[in-house]
């Protein structure tokens, strides 16, 4: 029987050139193990931690995971990618050259006869305004055309600095993602949605909500978790390699 899988998370380009060759070296091995049952395979926002794509230019790198995913299209597998508050400039080359369907907004389907709502999770804490702010200043198609005109070493390079300045000045915060996440997700279940699967917070978490369940996939930095959903029934597991 096919089944779906969910990862988020990754965030590739975060790390030492060894750590990222590493993570991407789990990532590529885990996807080999789930190509000879998967029917499709749900990315949930941040595989990469940063990413800008000019119209003939992509960042440098990544390449066996990128040829892995064209592997699994080609096979008939179904990729879902939702780009999430890290990738969300990305334009046609998944598409176009890998055959992955790309979102840039969370959306509902139907696996095994069962609604499922996909969301990275980014801009439902609380009590974050400036980052709600900052996300409508960077899905401004201006903004990001203006971006285009800066040449791709200097614009991508800025991109990833930008993302691990932002990323030092929030990791000791607390905005309540939990808090937000979770009225979002009992309020969709409420609304006849069965799971809510979300990543962005990096902790993994799968919890019974009235009738349904919600599931945060936590992360392929610290803890390699990923859903698998089978026939009618969704788990939350760790990948050993």
């Amino acid at each position: 029987m096919s089944k779906a899988y969910f990862i988020s998370d990754a965030h590739l380009g975060l790390g030492s050139k060894e750590e990222e060759k590493e993570k991407e070296g789990r990532l590529v091995a885990f996807l080999d193990s789930i190509q000879h049952d998967a029917s499709q395979l749900f990315i949930v926002g941040d595989l990469f931690d940063a990413w800008f794509e000019y119209r003939t230019v992509i960042p440098k790198g990544y390449y066996r995971l990128l040829t892995k995913l064209g592997e699994l299209t080609d096979s008939k597998i179904k990729v879902h990618y939702l780009v999430g508050n890290h990738d969300y400039w990305i334009r046609d080359f998944f598409s176009g050259e890998l055959n992955v369907k790309i979102y840039h907004e969370a959306f509902e389907t139907v696996i095994d006869g069962k609604r499922y709502l996909i969301h990275h999770g980014d801009g439902l804490s609380l009590n974050d305004s400036g980052y709600k702010i900052l996300k409508i200043i960077l899905r401004n198609r201006f903004a990001i055309w203006l971006y285009t005109w800066i040449h791709p070493d200097i614009g991508i390079k800025l991109a990833r600095f930008s993302s691990k300045r932002s990323r030092d000045y929030t990791s000791d915060k607390h905005y309540g993602e939990e808090d937000g996440m979770m009225r979002f997700a009992s309020e969709k279940i409420r609304a006849g949605i069965d799971t809510v699967i979300m990543g962005h917070r990096h902790l993994p978490v799968m919890r019974k909500i009235d009738h349904g369940i919600y599931i945060n996939l936590g992360d392929w930095i610290h803890h390699n978790t990923y859903a698998e959903a089978e026939n009618g029934a969704v788990s939350l597991k760790t990948w050993k390699q």
